[in-house]
């Protein structure tokens, strides 16, 4: 199987450097329009996809960008292997303002979006244990210190709903009652559509405060996010530009069952399963209905 790498961008990252070929196309799909048109093209012999989740211009609060739609459109384009890069807030003394966190797991507190392509006349049950892709963590992880990033392996991360960060109570809550490491905003449901979608997934974050428990800190300053975002998306694109020799032009299936989630996962006998909901599925979930 051919790699694509579909790289998701957040807050501050609007683009990939060196892409050959390199073309904006528009995707319509049966779930919306997605946050933007996608770049496409070629970088070291591997197809790239490039979304910006918030559009280009920074016009989709966290709450309002299409995921599915997205999640679809990158399906659609052939993406096997996502990585997402998002902003976010670090809870741990040792994980500081530029520093970036290769993410292993994910706490959802959101409450105002579609998290599932799956519903009433077609349910699906995906796991959803290790949501993050081991084999695509890893060569994230490789590129970050390739590229010469202070990087952590392994975070949990919060994604609250946001637009508004979190009050005193609440980062103290995640932090010290729950354990998180960073939060943010993007990454929910979008670890969970990819996995229904059978794509590989790996969350980059780059953390640009320490949220508002840190006593020397106080409250997060916009201002200070704003400069910090320069130099982790400078980082960042460093990191993906490692990213096409550690991954390869070809790949063979996921050890991890990233791209095979949906074998079992069907519940609605074929009989009861809506027509209409399993054509808009055929993108997402053809190989099994």
């Amino acid at each position: 199987m051919d790699t694509m790498i579909g790289v998701i961008g957040g807050s501050g990252l609007y683009e990939i450097d060196g892409l050959e070929g390199a073309d904006w196309v528009t995707i319509e799909t049966p779930w919306g329009d997605p946050s933007d048109q996608i770049m496409t093209g070629v970088l070291d012999g591997v197809k790239m996809a490039f979304l910006p989740r918030h559009g280009r211009g920074h016009v989709h609060s966290p709450t309002t960008v299409p995921y599915r739609a997205n999640i679809h459109a990158l399906k659609s384009l052939g993406v096997t292997d996502i990585v997402s890069v998002s902003a976010c807030g670090s809870f741990r003394e040792d994980m500081a303002p530029g520093d970036f966190v290769i993410l292993d797991q994910f706490i959802d507190r959101t409450v105002a979006r579609e998290k599932s392509f799956f519903g009433t006349g077609c349910v699906a049950h995906v796991s959803l244990a290790h949501p993050i892709c081991e084999r695509l963590a890893g060569a994230c992880l490789t590129a970050a210190q390739e590229a010469g990033v202070t990087v952590h392996k392994g975070g949990t991360y919060l994604c609250m709903e946001g637009p508004q960060f979190s009050t005193l109570a609440e980062s103290k809550l995640y932090r010290e009652v729950w354990g998180c490491d960073v939060i943010g905003m993007t990454n929910m449901p979008e670890a969970k559509l990819a996995r229904e979608a059978e794509i590989d997934y790996a969350s980059v974050a780059m953390i640009t405060d320490y949220d508002s428990w840190h006593p020397h800190h106080g409250e997060v300053d916009i201002s200070e996010i704003i400069a910090t975002l320069g130099a982790n998306s400078e980082n960042a694109r460093n990191l993906i530009a490692k990213l096409p020799k550690l991954l390869g032009a070809t790949r063979d299936t996921c050890p991890h069952g990233c791209d095979t989630a949906l074998d079992f996962a069907i519940m609605t006998v074929p009989e009861k399963r809506d027509p209409d909901l399993v054509a808009k599925l055929s993108t997402i979930a053809g190989r099994v209905l």
